[in-house]
């Protein structure tokens, strides 16, 4: 009979979602997702409301963006605040565990601006090689 491991409290996320020793795949679980890293890097200069959310995120559909708002207020990095006022006014802001991601989609953000540099540079290259193989024919 094959010997079956039982989680331990620190082995389950505030969703219930079992975790792994590796840190690494803990964290993807927090930020994985196409929309959840660009969610909280918007929320870094301040609380959202919703449909700035939408404004800032585009071609994010709002059931898809609502439901990464669910997951990441039950992973306890984004707070929902609910004004009592008519209408509802609901904002999204970084809780200060999100706040610690900061550093994380800082380092994403130069990375990803350094890469597409390179990206640039690259076509340029190539781009400038093609037309003086164009060129000599």
């Amino acid at each position: 009979m094959p010997f079956k491991k039982k989680h331990s409290v620190t082995d389950v996320s505030v969703t219930g979602e079992v975790l792994t020793a590796c840190p690494v795949d803990t964290t993807m679980r927090v930020l994985g997702g196409k929309w959840k890293a660009l969610i909280l890097y918007q929320l870094r200069s301040g609380p959202k409301r919703f449909s700035a959310l939408r404004r800032l995120l585009p071609t994010v559909t709002q059931r898809m963006l609502t439901a990464h708002l669910r997951e990441l207020e039950g992973d306890g990095i984004v707070q929902r605040t609910i004004f009592p006022v008519i209408p509802p006014h609901v904002e999204y802001a970084l809780t200060p565990l999100g706040l610690t991601l900061l550093p994380i989609l800082t380092a994403m953000a130069e990375w990803g601006g350094a890469h597409a540099e390179r990206l640039t540079t690259q076509a340029t290259a190539v781009d400038v090689t093609r037309r003086s193989v164009e060129g000599s024919r």
